[in-house]
């Protein structure tokens, strides 16, 4: 098994070539997009053995998927392809400078995975698992099959990192607030934003969301994450405020993920927190200078490079 395991749907995503309203584009670009598939690119760039579980339709959308991340370098040996349900798919479009994202993954396969999907799953030489809010508010049972999958973690003295992830548009409506709250206060590493903290847990600055974590929660690291103002990081002892590091933004979705897959890597590999969170700066930043979610990820040179101090030129 990899070192860290990562859990949760992806899509075939398309973008367009230009800017302006879907309705006008004449060729899209497909990509893979997913948070935790995301986070595994990542890793994987900068060396740590990956893993992506879930469940992927049958089709030519899934296989896509799969390919991509094998390409780069993602474990996906217990990856389930599904013959009744389709691949979910994302288009992107891009009008104003902002990016909008149309979802079409109702009843997809991923939406139906269930605690029995992990029958068989020892887990064996993870470190890390890694998930986010956005699994256990796509359907019932996937809520049930992240609950099955803390318990198979903790039952093996690994680490479960969390990210709440918040996706509205996922919600239809529902508050899955106190859903997200207890995973969040049942992982040993909390990585969420800062409006995202606020919202599940209630509270409302920085020192709030640290103090309601480490004294309400099980963590041993919390992440709150805030864009262009940089990072805070905090083990309970020692809280850390990281600079965001110096890039060029394209886009920016595909950054917070960034930081996730920078940051654990840093952990995995033994770094201290202050240098695991740099790690993430590093990463999130680079990300925001592609237009693909993962494809600005540092390799693990390129990471050496930067945390030695050297810049190299803007891809």
């Amino acid at each position: 098994m990899a070192e860290l395991f990562t859990f949760g749907e992806t899509m075939a995503a398309f973008a367009p070539d230009r800017e302006g309203p879907l309705r006008y584009a004449g060729n899209f670009q497909p990509y893979a997009a997913g948070s935790e598939s995301n986070v595994a690119v990542g890793a994987a760039k900068l060396g740590v053995d990956t893993e992506w579980f879930s469940r992927l339709g049958m089709d030519e959308f899934g296989y896509f998927i799969r390919g991509k991340l094998l390409a780069e370098g993602v474990k996906c040996g217990h990856l389930l392809l599904d013959s009744e349900h389709p691949t979910g798919i994302m288009f992107k479009g891009i009008s104003g400078g902002e990016t909008k994202v149309f979802y079409y993954r109702k009843d997809s396969a991923a939406s139906t995975m269930c605690p029995s999907d992990l029958d068989g799953l020892e887990l064996e030489g993870v470190r890390v698992v890694y998930l986010t809010g956005i699994t256990p508010v796509l359907s019932e049972s996937c809520r049930k099959t992240v609950e099955a999958m803390f318990d198979l973690a903790e039952s093996r003295n690994i680490t479960v990192a969390f990210d709440p992830n918040i996706r509205e548009k996922l919600w239809h409506g529902k508050d899955h607030t106190e859903i997200l709250r207890r995973f969040a206060l049942r992982s040993g590493i909390v990585l969420t934003g800062l409006d995202e903290g606020r919202e599940i847990l209630g509270v409302q600055t920085v020192e709030e969301i640290v103090q309601t974590v480490f004294q309400k929660g099980r963590a041993e690291y919390l992440v709150i994450k805030d864009g262009a103002r940089g990072t805070v990081v905090s083990d309970g002892s020692q809280t850390i405020k990281i600079p965001p590091y110096p890039c060029t933004p394209i886009e920016t979705i595909g950054a917070g993920d960034g930081f996730n897959a920078g940051f654990l890597s840093g952990i995995i590999k033994g770094a201290d927190l202050e240098k695991a969170a740099i790690m993430g700066s590093i990463c999130g930043a680079m990300a925001t200078q592609t237009r693909g979610d993962y494809e600005g990820y540092p390799d693990a040179e390129e990471m050496r490079t930067a945390l030695e101090g050297r810049r190299e030129p803007a891809r």
